[in-house]
Protein backbone atom coordinates (compact mmCIF):
# COMPACT_ATOMS: atom_id res chain seq x y z
CA UNK A 1 0.00 0.00 0.00
CA UNK A 2 1.10 3.14 -0.78
CA UNK A 3 0.87 5.93 1.54
CA UNK A 4 1.11 9.21 -0.18
CA UNK A 5 1.98 13.04 0.85
CA UNK A 6 1.57 14.15 -2.75
CA UNK A 7 0.57 17.59 -3.31
CA UNK A 8 -0.91 17.08 -6.85
CA UNK A 9 -2.37 14.32 -9.20
CA UNK A 10 -3.75 13.70 -12.55
CA UNK A 11 -6.82 12.11 -10.99
CA UNK A 12 -8.43 12.98 -7.09
CA UNK A 13 -10.79 10.64 -5.81
CA UNK A 14 -12.17 11.88 -2.59
CA UNK A 15 -13.60 8.53 -0.59
CA UNK A 16 -12.06 5.27 -0.20
CA UNK A 17 -15.22 3.04 -0.41
CA UNK A 18 -16.50 1.06 -2.91
CA UNK A 19 -17.47 4.66 -5.35
CA UNK A 20 -13.96 5.60 -4.79
CA UNK A 21 -12.08 2.52 -5.21
CA UNK A 22 -13.77 1.15 -8.15
CA UNK A 23 -13.53 4.67 -9.80
CA UNK A 24 -9.43 4.14 -9.45
CA UNK A 25 -9.47 0.57 -10.66
CA UNK A 26 -11.49 1.40 -13.68
CA UNK A 27 -9.37 4.22 -14.77
CA UNK A 28 -6.22 1.73 -14.96
CA UNK A 29 -8.87 -0.72 -16.58
CA UNK A 30 -9.55 1.87 -19.09
CA UNK A 31 -5.83 2.85 -20.16
CA UNK A 32 -5.62 5.64 -17.74
CA UNK A 33 -1.84 6.44 -17.09
CA UNK A 34 -1.62 9.46 -14.96
CA UNK A 35 -1.23 9.83 -11.54
CA UNK A 36 -4.19 9.04 -9.31
CA UNK A 37 -4.26 9.81 -5.48
CA UNK A 38 -7.40 8.53 -3.39
CA UNK A 39 -8.32 10.68 -0.32
CA UNK A 40 -9.86 9.46 3.04
CA UNK A 41 -11.11 10.14 6.11
CA UNK A 42 -10.72 6.34 7.23
CA UNK A 43 -7.28 4.87 8.54
CA UNK A 44 -7.79 1.41 6.73
CA UNK A 45 -7.25 1.22 3.28
CA UNK A 46 -10.34 0.50 0.87
CA UNK A 47 -13.43 -1.60 1.76
CA UNK A 48 -16.85 -2.80 1.73
CA UNK A 49 -19.18 -1.09 3.49
CA UNK A 50 -22.13 -3.71 3.80
CA UNK A 51 -20.50 -6.69 5.94
CA UNK A 52 -19.92 -3.98 8.99
CA UNK A 53 -23.56 -4.23 9.65
CA UNK A 54 -23.55 -7.90 9.19
CA UNK A 55 -20.46 -11.05 8.60
CA UNK A 56 -18.00 -8.26 10.22
CA UNK A 57 -20.01 -7.58 13.46
CA UNK A 58 -21.11 -10.83 13.71
CA UNK A 59 -17.48 -11.87 13.51
CA UNK A 60 -18.09 -14.24 10.10
CA UNK A 61 -15.46 -12.29 8.89
CA UNK A 62 -12.17 -10.29 9.45
CA UNK A 63 -11.08 -7.52 8.01
CA UNK A 64 -9.30 -8.89 5.52
CA UNK A 65 -11.86 -10.76 3.74
CA UNK A 66 -14.03 -8.04 3.12
CA UNK A 67 -10.62 -5.39 1.95
CA UNK A 68 -11.51 -4.08 -1.60
CA UNK A 69 -8.48 -5.24 -2.69
CA UNK A 70 -5.38 -6.81 -0.82
CA UNK A 71 -3.38 -3.36 0.75
CA UNK A 72 -0.55 -4.76 -2.16
CA UNK A 73 -2.83 -4.34 -4.91
CA UNK A 74 -3.08 -0.26 -5.20
CA UNK A 75 0.59 0.26 -4.97
CA UNK A 76 0.83 -2.55 -7.87
CA UNK A 77 -1.15 -0.31 -9.82
CA UNK A 78 0.77 3.13 -8.86
CA UNK A 79 -2.79 4.72 -7.16
CA UNK A 80 -1.84 6.45 -4.08
CA UNK A 81 -3.49 6.68 -0.67
CA UNK A 82 -4.14 9.09 1.99
CA UNK A 83 -5.48 8.00 4.50
CA UNK A 84 -6.84 9.77 7.63
CA UNK A 85 -7.24 13.08 5.76
CA UNK A 86 -10.67 14.90 5.29
CA UNK A 87 -11.36 17.57 2.87
CA UNK A 88 -12.36 20.54 4.13
CA UNK A 89 -12.29 23.37 1.03
CA UNK A 90 -12.29 23.01 -2.95
CA UNK A 91 -11.03 26.04 -4.53
CA UNK A 92 -12.35 25.22 -8.41
CA UNK A 93 -10.88 27.63 -9.95
CA UNK A 94 -7.30 27.03 -8.81
CA UNK A 95 -8.10 22.91 -9.03
CA UNK A 96 -7.00 22.52 -4.84
CA UNK A 97 -8.33 20.86 -2.19
CA UNK A 98 -7.32 21.89 1.84
CA UNK A 99 -7.04 18.95 3.73
CA UNK A 100 -7.66 18.75 7.85
CA UNK A 101 -4.29 18.64 8.34
CA UNK A 102 -3.67 22.02 6.63
CA UNK A 103 -1.66 20.52 3.41
CA UNK A 104 -3.30 21.28 0.03
CA UNK A 105 -3.48 18.97 -2.87
CA UNK A 106 -4.05 20.01 -6.53
CA UNK A 107 -6.04 18.05 -9.43
CA UNK A 108 -6.56 17.93 -13.00
CA UNK A 109 -9.85 16.22 -12.19
CA UNK A 110 -11.76 15.29 -9.14
CA UNK A 111 -14.37 12.57 -8.34
CA UNK A 112 -16.29 12.74 -5.37
CA UNK A 113 -17.65 9.65 -3.70
CA UNK A 114 -17.62 11.26 0.02
CA UNK A 115 -20.64 9.01 0.79
CA UNK A 116 -22.75 10.25 4.13
CA UNK A 117 -22.42 10.52 7.78
CA UNK A 118 -24.27 8.82 9.87
CA UNK A 119 -27.87 10.74 11.12
CA UNK A 120 -27.03 11.70 14.65
CA UNK A 121 -30.36 11.28 17.21
CA UNK A 122 -31.38 14.32 17.94
CA UNK A 123 -32.18 13.58 21.83
CA UNK A 124 -30.61 14.30 24.98
CA UNK A 125 -28.10 11.26 26.46
CA UNK A 126 -27.38 10.65 22.60
CA UNK A 127 -23.76 11.68 23.22
CA UNK A 128 -23.05 8.66 25.11
CA UNK A 129 -20.04 6.61 24.28
CA UNK A 130 -22.29 3.41 24.18
CA UNK A 131 -24.31 4.82 21.35
CA UNK A 132 -23.61 3.28 18.41
CA UNK A 133 -23.73 4.40 14.65
CA UNK A 134 -22.63 2.19 11.94
CA UNK A 135 -21.40 3.51 9.22
CA UNK A 136 -17.71 2.89 8.96
CA UNK A 137 -15.08 -0.32 10.71
CA UNK A 138 -14.23 2.20 13.68
CA UNK A 139 -17.89 2.23 14.42
CA UNK A 140 -18.45 -1.46 13.86
CA UNK A 141 -15.12 -2.21 16.48
CA UNK A 142 -16.19 -0.16 19.14
CA UNK A 143 -19.36 -2.37 19.01
CA UNK A 144 -18.04 -5.28 18.86
CA UNK A 145 -15.74 -4.26 21.88
CA UNK A 146 -18.65 -3.43 23.62
CA UNK A 147 -20.08 -6.48 23.50
CA UNK A 148 -17.14 -8.42 24.04
CA UNK A 149 -16.56 -6.29 27.68
CA UNK A 150 -20.32 -7.83 28.59
CA UNK A 151 -23.17 -5.91 26.66
CA UNK A 152 -26.19 -8.32 26.11
CA UNK A 153 -29.34 -5.64 26.13
CA UNK A 154 -29.30 -3.67 23.07
CA UNK A 155 -32.14 -1.07 21.84
CA UNK A 156 -31.28 -0.08 18.35
CA UNK A 157 -33.41 2.51 16.56
CA UNK A 158 -34.65 2.50 13.47
CA UNK A 159 -36.09 -0.11 11.55
CA UNK A 160 -34.43 0.10 8.28
CA UNK A 161 -32.28 -2.05 6.64
CA UNK A 162 -29.05 -0.66 8.74
CA UNK A 163 -31.68 -1.42 12.27
CA UNK A 164 -32.53 -4.25 10.92
CA UNK A 165 -29.30 -5.83 9.61
CA UNK A 166 -27.90 -4.78 13.31
CA UNK A 167 -30.89 -6.27 15.30
CA UNK A 168 -30.06 -9.89 13.87
CA UNK A 169 -26.95 -10.22 14.45
CA UNK A 170 -27.06 -9.10 18.04
CA UNK A 171 -30.09 -11.46 18.37
CA UNK A 172 -27.46 -14.27 17.15
CA UNK A 173 -24.98 -13.24 19.29
CA UNK A 174 -27.25 -13.36 22.23
CA UNK A 175 -28.32 -9.88 22.91
CA UNK A 176 -31.47 -8.98 24.51
CA UNK A 177 -33.15 -6.47 21.63
CA UNK A 178 -35.61 -3.76 21.44
CA UNK A 179 -36.19 -2.65 18.09
CA UNK A 180 -37.92 1.15 18.09
CA UNK A 181 -39.18 2.22 14.58
CA UNK A 182 -41.42 5.50 14.76
CA UNK A 183 -43.05 4.72 11.77
CA UNK A 184 -46.22 2.48 11.60
CA UNK A 185 -44.27 -0.40 9.83
CA UNK A 186 -40.94 -1.63 9.05
CA UNK A 187 -38.74 -0.40 5.91
CA UNK A 188 -41.73 2.01 5.24
CA UNK A 189 -39.76 3.86 2.96
CA UNK A 190 -38.21 1.23 0.61
CA UNK A 191 -40.84 -2.09 0.30
CA UNK A 192 -44.54 -2.31 0.39
CA UNK A 193 -46.85 -3.69 3.51
CA UNK A 194 -46.11 -7.58 2.60
CA UNK A 195 -42.27 -7.12 3.30
CA UNK A 196 -42.95 -5.11 6.30
CA UNK A 197 -45.23 -7.17 7.68
CA UNK A 198 -43.11 -10.50 7.30
CA UNK A 199 -39.60 -8.87 8.68
CA UNK A 200 -41.48 -7.68 11.40
CA UNK A 201 -43.05 -11.03 12.28
CA UNK A 202 -39.59 -12.47 11.39
CA UNK A 203 -37.57 -10.39 13.98
CA UNK A 204 -40.66 -11.22 16.70
CA UNK A 205 -40.18 -15.04 15.83
CA UNK A 206 -36.42 -14.39 16.71
CA UNK A 207 -36.90 -12.88 19.85
CA UNK A 208 -36.44 -9.13 19.39
CA UNK A 209 -38.79 -6.84 20.59
CA UNK A 210 -40.16 -4.57 18.06
CA UNK A 211 -41.91 -1.31 18.49
CA UNK A 212 -43.78 0.64 16.09
CA UNK A 213 -44.96 3.83 15.84
CA UNK A 214 -42.81 4.51 18.78
CA UNK A 215 -40.05 7.43 19.13
CA UNK A 216 -37.65 8.37 21.30
CA UNK A 217 -37.11 11.03 24.14
CA UNK A 218 -33.80 10.33 25.23
CA UNK A 219 -31.25 8.06 26.08
CA UNK A 220 -30.95 7.56 29.93
CA UNK A 221 -27.35 6.85 31.26
CA UNK A 222 -25.06 7.71 35.10
CA UNK A 223 -22.92 10.18 35.88
CA UNK A 224 -19.67 7.87 34.29
CA UNK A 225 -21.30 7.91 31.13
CA UNK A 226 -22.52 4.57 31.12
CA UNK A 227 -25.72 4.06 29.50
CA UNK A 228 -28.74 2.03 31.46
CA UNK A 229 -31.56 2.54 29.02
CA UNK A 230 -34.00 4.36 26.71
CA UNK A 231 -37.04 6.37 27.30
CA UNK A 232 -39.44 6.43 24.82
CA UNK A 233 -41.78 9.33 23.60
CA UNK A 234 -44.56 7.18 25.80
CA UNK A 235 -43.02 7.23 28.82
CA UNK A 236 -41.24 4.02 28.89
CA UNK A 237 -38.13 3.25 30.02
CA UNK A 238 -36.25 -0.18 28.27
CA UNK A 239 -32.88 -1.08 30.05
CA UNK A 240 -30.26 -1.82 27.97
CA UNK A 241 -26.16 -1.64 27.86
CA UNK A 242 -25.90 -0.29 24.52
CA UNK A 243 -28.04 1.99 21.34
CA UNK A 244 -27.60 1.29 18.01
CA UNK A 245 -28.70 4.06 15.51
CA UNK A 246 -29.68 3.30 12.07
CA UNK A 247 -32.13 6.46 10.89
CA UNK A 248 -30.53 7.73 7.72
CA UNK A 249 -27.33 9.46 6.53
CA UNK A 250 -26.39 13.06 5.47
CA UNK A 251 -24.66 13.12 2.09
CA UNK A 252 -20.97 14.28 3.10
CA UNK A 253 -20.81 16.74 0.08
CA UNK A 254 -20.30 20.14 2.36
CA UNK A 255 -17.51 21.18 0.80
CA UNK A 256 -18.70 20.64 -2.74
CA UNK A 257 -21.39 22.68 -2.13
CA UNK A 258 -19.70 25.54 -0.45
CA UNK A 259 -17.57 25.94 -3.57
CA UNK A 260 -20.80 27.11 -5.20
CA UNK A 261 -21.58 23.31 -6.97
CA UNK A 262 -25.49 22.59 -7.26
CA UNK A 263 -27.72 20.25 -4.85
CA UNK A 264 -29.79 20.02 -2.17
CA UNK A 265 -30.43 16.42 -1.29
CA UNK A 266 -26.72 15.90 -2.26
CA UNK A 267 -25.05 17.07 -4.67
CA UNK A 268 -26.60 17.14 -8.47
CA UNK A 269 -24.58 15.36 -11.31
CA UNK A 270 -25.71 15.08 -14.94
CA UNK A 271 -25.81 12.11 -17.24
CA UNK A 272 -22.09 11.29 -16.92
CA UNK A 273 -21.96 12.26 -13.25
CA UNK A 274 -20.64 15.67 -14.28
CA UNK A 275 -21.11 18.23 -10.58
CA UNK A 276 -21.90 22.27 -11.97
CA UNK A 277 -18.06 22.76 -11.21
CA UNK A 278 -15.90 21.93 -13.84
CA UNK A 279 -13.54 18.75 -13.75
CA UNK A 280 -15.70 17.62 -11.03
CA UNK A 281 -17.95 14.40 -10.69
CA UNK A 282 -19.66 12.96 -7.75
CA UNK A 283 -20.44 9.16 -7.91
CA UNK A 284 -22.02 6.80 -4.99
CA UNK A 285 -24.68 7.63 -2.39
CA UNK A 286 -24.13 11.79 -2.52
CA UNK A 287 -24.79 12.43 -6.11
CA UNK A 288 -28.62 13.72 -7.08
CA UNK A 289 -29.28 12.11 -10.46
CA UNK A 290 -31.91 11.68 -12.61
CA UNK A 291 -32.65 7.85 -12.63
CA UNK A 292 -34.03 6.18 -15.44
CA UNK A 293 -35.70 3.28 -13.34
CA UNK A 294 -37.55 6.11 -11.54
CA UNK A 295 -39.20 7.56 -14.50
CA UNK A 296 -36.31 10.29 -14.43
CA UNK A 297 -37.07 11.82 -11.03
CA UNK A 298 -34.09 12.95 -9.44
CA UNK A 299 -32.83 10.62 -6.37
CA UNK A 300 -29.85 9.64 -4.77
CA UNK A 301 -28.91 6.14 -4.08
CA UNK A 302 -27.30 4.76 -1.29
CA UNK A 303 -26.23 1.21 -2.69
CA UNK A 304 -23.03 -0.66 -3.77
CA UNK A 305 -24.16 -0.75 -7.22
CA UNK A 306 -25.11 2.56 -8.00
CA UNK A 307 -21.13 3.31 -6.38
CA UNK A 308 -20.00 1.04 -8.61
CA UNK A 309 -21.48 1.53 -11.82
CA UNK A 310 -21.32 5.14 -11.09
CA UNK A 311 -17.62 4.82 -11.10
CA UNK A 312 -17.22 2.90 -14.06
CA UNK A 313 -19.32 6.12 -15.76
CA UNK A 314 -16.75 8.76 -14.88
CA UNK A 315 -14.29 6.62 -15.79
CA UNK A 316 -15.33 6.34 -18.88
CA UNK A 317 -15.81 9.85 -19.58
CA UNK A 318 -12.37 10.51 -18.27
CA UNK A 319 -11.13 8.78 -20.97
CA UNK A 320 -13.19 10.01 -23.46
CA UNK A 321 -16.09 7.57 -23.78
CA UNK A 322 -18.96 9.96 -22.75
CA UNK A 323 -21.56 7.27 -21.93
CA UNK A 324 -25.02 8.21 -19.64
CA UNK A 325 -25.16 6.70 -16.38
CA UNK A 326 -27.84 3.74 -17.23
CA UNK A 327 -27.90 0.56 -14.67
CA UNK A 328 -31.01 -1.06 -13.28
CA UNK A 329 -30.74 -0.42 -9.10
CA UNK A 330 -30.16 -3.44 -6.98
CA UNK A 331 -29.95 -4.37 -3.29
CA UNK A 332 -29.21 -6.55 -1.00
CA UNK A 333 -29.97 -7.26 2.43
CA UNK A 334 -29.02 -10.50 4.79
CA UNK A 335 -30.96 -10.94 8.15
CA UNK A 336 -30.96 -14.41 10.26
CA UNK A 337 -30.65 -16.93 7.63
CA UNK A 338 -32.83 -15.06 4.95
CA UNK A 339 -31.80 -13.61 1.78
CA UNK A 340 -33.12 -10.32 0.63
CA UNK A 341 -32.48 -9.19 -2.78
CA UNK A 342 -33.88 -6.33 -4.60
CA UNK A 343 -33.94 -5.39 -8.23
CA UNK A 344 -35.73 -2.28 -9.63
CA UNK A 345 -36.84 0.57 -7.72
CA UNK A 346 -40.63 1.06 -5.76
CA UNK A 347 -41.28 4.36 -5.93
CA UNK A 348 -44.60 5.00 -6.91
CA UNK A 349 -45.94 1.77 -6.91
CA UNK A 350 -49.62 1.24 -7.38
CA UNK A 351 -50.22 -2.41 -6.77
CA UNK A 352 -48.07 -5.42 -5.30
CA UNK A 353 -48.66 -9.16 -6.69
CA UNK A 354 -47.11 -11.43 -3.95
CA UNK A 355 -45.65 -14.77 -5.74
CA UNK A 356 -45.25 -17.47 -3.43
CA UNK A 357 -46.11 -18.40 -0.04
CA UNK A 358 -44.63 -15.96 3.30
CA UNK A 359 -45.36 -18.35 5.60
CA UNK A 360 -42.54 -20.81 3.73
CA UNK A 361 -40.15 -18.13 4.09
CA UNK A 362 -39.37 -18.42 0.37
CA UNK A 363 -42.21 -15.49 -1.71
CA UNK A 364 -41.26 -12.41 -4.18
CA UNK A 365 -43.34 -9.19 -3.77
CA UNK A 366 -43.98 -7.49 -7.48
CA UNK A 367 -44.13 -3.60 -7.27
CA UNK A 368 -46.46 -2.61 -10.15
CA UNK A 369 -47.11 0.71 -11.58
CA UNK A 370 -50.01 1.16 -14.13
CA UNK A 371 -49.98 -2.90 -14.73
CA UNK A 372 -45.98 -2.34 -15.69
CA UNK A 373 -43.45 -4.53 -13.24
CA UNK A 374 -40.86 -2.06 -12.15
CA UNK A 375 -39.22 -4.06 -9.03
CA UNK A 376 -38.99 -7.38 -7.45
CA UNK A 377 -38.27 -7.67 -3.87
CA UNK A 378 -37.20 -11.93 -3.36
CA UNK A 379 -36.45 -13.26 -0.08
CA UNK A 380 -34.80 -16.77 -0.99
CA UNK A 381 -36.04 -16.58 -4.42
CA UNK A 382 -33.07 -16.61 -6.48
CA UNK A 383 -34.12 -17.48 -9.76
CA UNK A 384 -37.23 -14.75 -9.47
CA UNK A 385 -34.66 -12.00 -8.23
CA UNK A 386 -32.08 -13.17 -11.95
CA UNK A 387 -34.81 -13.69 -14.25
CA UNK A 388 -36.59 -10.11 -12.56
CA UNK A 389 -33.36 -8.60 -13.46
CA UNK A 390 -33.77 -9.38 -16.74
CA UNK A 391 -37.54 -8.40 -17.26
CA UNK A 392 -36.96 -5.02 -15.91
CA UNK A 393 -33.74 -4.50 -17.77
CA UNK A 394 -35.56 -5.70 -21.22
CA UNK A 395 -38.32 -2.75 -20.52
CA UNK A 396 -41.05 -5.14 -20.44
CA UNK A 397 -44.87 -3.71 -20.68
CA UNK A 398 -47.81 -4.82 -18.85
CA UNK A 399 -47.72 -8.29 -17.96
CA UNK A 400 -51.09 -10.26 -16.23
CA UNK A 401 -50.41 -9.71 -12.62
CA UNK A 402 -52.14 -13.68 -12.56
CA UNK A 403 -49.24 -15.29 -14.20
CA UNK A 404 -46.95 -12.80 -12.15
CA UNK A 405 -48.17 -14.43 -8.84
CA UNK A 406 -48.08 -18.14 -10.30
CA UNK A 407 -44.71 -19.31 -8.66
CA UNK A 408 -45.42 -22.27 -11.02
CA UNK A 409 -44.86 -19.82 -14.27
CA UNK A 410 -41.48 -18.92 -14.62
CA UNK A 411 -40.55 -15.13 -14.90
CA UNK A 412 -38.10 -15.52 -17.86
CA UNK A 413 -41.04 -17.02 -19.78
CA UNK A 414 -42.97 -13.74 -19.52
CA UNK A 415 -40.46 -11.51 -21.27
Amino acid sequence: MTTANIDHADVVIVGTGHGGAQAAIALRQHGHEGSILMIGRDNAPPYERPPLSKEYLAGDKGFERIMIRPETFWGQKDIALRLGAAVTAIDPAAHRLTLSDGSQVTYRKLIWSGGGDPRRLPVPGAVLPQVFYVRDKSDADAMMAALEGGAKRAVVIGGGYIGLEAAAVLRKLGCEVTLVEMLPRLLARVAGEELSTFYAEEHRRQGVDVRLSTGVHSVLGEDAGKVTGVRLDNGEDVACDMVVVGIGIVPAVGPLIAAGAAGSNGVDVDFCCRTTLDDIYAIGDCAAHANDFADGAVIRLESVQNAHDMANTVAKAIMGEKEPYHALPWFWSNQYDLKLQTAGLSLGFDATVLRGDPETRKFTVVYMKGGVPIAFDCVGTMKDYVQGRKLLESGAGKIDPALLADPEVAIKDLL
